[in-house]
């Protein structure tokens, strides 16, 4: 058992420093809001993930198969991407407001649904988490306890290094005026934009460049 979790702490480590949408927007909401607000929001994302795992462990392969031959699900992600970035750039001036501190227990649903939405769009995680469990699970045996374990810890090494990625973040509010957020939200947004036209290039792709090798490379993208 510990010779999984050794191996599963490595790739959760990794998995957090994949860039994409959700690494951008974890960085830029720690930043402007405060610690409990990025916590907030990666327990959406990290929910997503869990959700993901779950579907992709009562799966198959054939799932997979039939994941790459449904373009429009990476064309429907990628739209919600496009208009979500676009909405941000257009609405990253700040008019003399300063940036508020979450404090709303409702705040921080909205940014636990916010995550969970964000994560959840990326028909890509999904692909990502369903390689994982074909390559991982015969290591594994397929034996259900030790993968729990290695995905628990996976995802335990993940959101540990969130939590540090959001502290330090977090360090970097005092040196921000209202001109450097605006220029952050810009910035947020044209990436959202481009991984958005990413998704939607990727649905008119032809079928075979959607092959399972290249599946677990579509997170966060």
């Amino acid at each position: 058992m510990m010779e999984d979790i050794q191996a599963a702490i490595p790739l959760g480590f990794l998995l957090a420093f994949m860039v994409g949408p959700v690494f951008f927007v974890l960085l830029e909401t720690a930043a402007t809001k405060g610690f409990r607000a990025g916590l907030a929001l990666d327990l959406g994302v990290v929910l997503a993930d869990i959700l993901f795992l779950v579907i992709a462990y009562f799966s198959s392969f054939q799932l997979l198969e039939n994941l790459s031959n449904q373009p429009g699900l990476y064309v429907f992600g990628g739209v919600i991407l496009l208009v979500y970035g676009l909405t941000t750039v257009f609405r990253s001036d700040f008019k003399g407001k300063e940036p508020r501190i979450v404090t709303k227990g409702s705040d921080y649903l909205g940014l636990f649904v916010k995550g969970f939405l964000l994560n959840f769009i990326n028909i890509g995680v999904l692909v990502f988490w369903l390689g994982i469990i074909i390559i991982v699970g015969p290591s594994l045996d397929n034996q259900p306890d030790r993968i729990i374990t290695f995905f628990s810890a996976m995802l335990g090494a993940y959101l540990t290094t969130d939590i540090l990625k959001i502290l330090l973040a977090k360090q970097l509010r005092k040196k921000l005026t209202r001109e450097r957020i605006g220029m952050v939200k810009k910035i947020l947004g044209v990436v959202l934009i481009i991984c958005g036209l990413v998704m939607i290039v990727k649905g008119f792709l032809p079928k075979d460049k959607l092959s399972i090798e290249k599946g677990i490379e579509l997170i966060n993208e």
